[in-house]
């Protein structure tokens, strides 16, 4: 195993990941910005190192000052987390050029899908499903216009590098796709640095659905299972569980089956997930299968997902553990042939700092901070009380966690846990998510990703 882990992140997913290195005996170095000098992580790390101001560009995403950090340290590994620098395929050739250990899938891979033309035509190749799209990128509108009559309206038009729900907008007819061509491809060259375009078939009424893989040591790829992930704003996740009440065990065979093509196409290593479009059959996609829907390829994220915990608590294994064992060159915890069995239900809850109606950030110190607990309530949180949730990073406070025998309990306890959570200084979105779980739609579990727009 790994001696000593340097966590190239803050919050939360810092912590998560400090816990999982205490209980393997493994050295844990934390990094921090000045801005969060108090935080918790600091605190709970072996050692931790400050790599420069608030501002994300000075501190979290400098390699320069990451990688030093690491060395003065004598870290054996660097862990990414997610956001910031995990998939940044340079920095990982960095990592590895320096003599560490990359805990996470090779810089190839990760260059491969973090452009969304290239990973559509390398899915499409390996025989993933892909929704009717564009090949090569569409530079100019007329492109794009000429994209758009083979594929029929709506599409989506969305940035190639982009991520997070980012560079993405609507086209319903010829005149909409002029504006938002420009706009996305404006937006783009900012934000990434590349103003290529993706012109892809837009579902008015879909599910988002990802499956969970890990490319193993010895060179398999294995997928556990799925987790929904429709409950969203902006195109950004608030909610998810898993696994998926729209997913039959005929359409799971298929959706994991897919998501091992893809993981084999990029001989990927390490934990990664396969994101999809469910879309149902009647809206004009005929499948091959005995299902009533059918799914798309969207994206594949080359890291560990804010959302893992709901897919450890169904198949009771330590992501980040299989993680650091992979990178190690160790055998997995489990057994590949029966890691598909799951046990109850999962739900996340995202919370953040922000404003429970139009969910605008709202950050502040924390005055209050009371966590709930109890069976089957896991809380990951970036932060206590005393602690300032700073304008210069994500909103994310905490992970919310439940699990139940089935999708029912689970409901159930995540109703109790909301109403046991206290937090009072920085707005927060508690209450959206009360009202959430009691929503009539999400109960039923027939939702999809129009679900908030819906309640609001």
């Amino acid at each position: 195993m790994i001696e000593s882990l340097l966590i190239a992140n803050r919050g939360e997913i810092s912590r998560r990941i400090i816990r999982t290195a205490k209980r393997l005996g493994v050295r844990s170095i934390a990094v921090y910005s000045e801005a969060d000098a108090g935080m918790p992580n600091v605190a709970e790390a072996d050692e931790a190192i400050c790599v420069g101001p608030a501002p994300v560009a000075q501190s979290y995403r400098n390699a320069e000052a990451i990688i030093a950090a690491a060395k003065s340290s004598g870290a054996q590994a660097v862990h990414p987390g997610y956001g910031f620098l995990s998939e940044n395929a340079d920095f990982a050739r960095t990592v590895e050029a320096n003599g560490l250990i990359w805990v996470g899938p090779g810089a190839d891979a990760i260059a491969a899908m973090g452009d969304k033309i290239n990973a559509r035509n390398l899915m499409a190749d390996a025989g993933v499903p892909v929704a009717p799209g564009t090949r090569d990128p569409a530079t100019s509108v007329d492109s794009a216009l000429d994209a758009a009559a083979v594929i029929g309206y709506p599409v989506m038009v969305k940035a190639a590098a982009g991520g997070g729900g980012m560079g993405m907008a609507v086209a319903n007819d010829e005149a909409a796709l002029r504006t938002e061509h420009a706009k996305v491809q404006g937006f783009a060259e900012r934000m990434f640095g590349d103003g290529s375009v993706l012109i892809e078939r837009y579902f008015p009424r879909v599910r988002h659905v990802e499956v969970q893989i890990l490319g193993l040591a010895d060179g398999r790829v294995v997928a556990l299972s799925e987790r929904e992930c429709s409950v969203q704003r902006r195109n950004q996740k608030l909610v998810e569980e898993a696994p998926s009440a729209a997913v039959s065990p005929e359409l799971r065979e298929r959706f994991l089956a897919a998501a091992v093509l893809a993981g084999e196409a990029v001989h990927y290593r390490n934990a990664g997930t396969v994101e999809c479009l469910l879309v149902p059959r009647q809206r004009g996609f005929q499948g091959d299968g005995p299902d009533s829907e059918e799914f798309f390829f969207l994206e594949m994220n080359t890291r560990l997902q804010v959302e893992h915990p709901i897919t450890e608590l169904i198949h009771g294994v330590d992501l980040v553990e299989e993680q650091l064992r992979i990178a190690a060159g160790l055998a997995p915890t489990f057994d590949p042939d029966t890691v598909h069995t799951t046990h109850g239900h999962a739900i996340e809850l995202r919370v953040n700092a922000e404003d429970p109606k139009r969910f605008l950030p709202g950050p502040g110190k924390i005055s209050t901070w009371v966590e709930p607990s109890g069976d089957g309530i896991r809380v990951d949180s970036g932060y206590a009380e005393g602690t300032t949730v700073s304008p210069n990073y994500d909103s994310l406070m905490a992970k919310l966690i439940v699990h139940g025998t089935d999708r029912t309990d689970a409901i159930a306890k995540a109703r109790a846990a909301v109403d046991g959570f206290q937090i009072a200084g920085p707005k927060n979105n508690l209450p959206f998510f009360a009202e959430l779980l009691t929503n009539e739609e999400f109960i039923s579990g027939d939702y999809d990703t129009g679900i908030v727009s819906r309640m609001r």
